[in-house]
């Protein structure tokens, strides 16, 4: 399984890259929205761990632009956001904004390994969420 990782702060790409492919998956680093959406565009990503804040293009922002170019080409990319909000609205935002689910920092990453393995991503196939 490919994990793309679209976040600008390096400390926390490295950790999830160490956690991720230690768990068995394939990882690859975005530094910002538009770096994360070039590279979803280029690559064949099952799910993209999208931070919230970023320069340049925000995950709000990226995110959209991905379901953009789905709605043309077809497929769905599970996305989960990854924030240091931890508010009920929060969540809602990043859900309203395309994204599959939510997670808040500091990350429980059994929780994450668990989400992603039960997703029901499916590669290049359009689905019906939301």
């Amino acid at each position: 399984m490919r994990i793309l990782v679209v976040d600008d702060d390096t400390v926390i790409s490295k950790v999830f890259t160490v956690m991720l492919e230690r768990s068995g998956f394939e990882v690859t680093i975005a530094e910002d929205g538009v770096m994360g959406v070039e590279m979803w565009e280029a690559g064949n990503y099952d799910v993209v761990l999208m931070d919230v804040q970023m320069p340049r293009m925000n995950g709000f922002e990226a995110t959209r632009a991905i379901r953009e170019k789905e709605a043309f080409r077809g497929g769905h990319t599970f996305i989960v956001a990854i924030t240091a909000f931890a508010l009920h609205n929060d969540e809602l935002k990043c859900l309203e904004a395309g994204m599959d689910a939510y997670l808040s920092k500091p990350l429980n990453f059994a929780k994450l390994i668990k989400m992603i393995r039960e997703s029901d991503f499916r590669r290049n196939e359009p689905t019906s969420r939301k």
